[in-house]
């Protein structure tokens, strides 16, 4: 049976990353859904959070510059859901639906960091979209 070498994998695993368009993404958005032990916020709105991210980022021909994970817990823990989008380096609390769509349409499409749910955004001499 022959060997996989480094060369063999890199290969394998540069088409799967081309397949999801990952050489083209800008932006990747982690969302705390769907926790093994829900500790910020409801397992139900969490997934239903998710969901709608799913179908809003097509919808909106988002992908495949912005990736979406879902995360079991961004260790917060504390007014979740919790999404963190990078690499601007902005995490929002209390992400609902509603917010969801505030920030898809404040921050992903018109570059402004929606303030009033932002809880980390980074220092003001880094370049990353202007607070709302």
């Amino acid at each position: 049976m022959a060997t996989e070498t480094n060369a063999d994998r890199n290969r394998q695993l540069g088409a799967i990353a081309e397949s999801l368009g990952i050489p083209q993404i800008e932006r990747h958005l982690f969302l705390c859904a769907d926790a093994s032990v829900p500790k910020c916020g409801d397992r139900e709105t969490s997934l239903e959070v998710w969901e709608y991210l799913k179908q809003r980022l097509k919808e909106l021909n988002l992908q495949p510059q912005v990736f979406r994970t879902k995360a079991n817990c961004l260790r917060v823990c504390t007014a979740g859901p919790i999404l963190a989008v990078y690499p601007d380096r902005v995490w929002y609390h209390s992400v609902t639906i509603e917010a969801l769509e505030r920030i898809l349409q404040e921050h992903l499409l018109a570059n402004r960091i929606v303030a009033e749910l932002a809880f980390v955004t980074p220092p003001p001499c880094a370049p990353t979209p202007e607070p709302s």
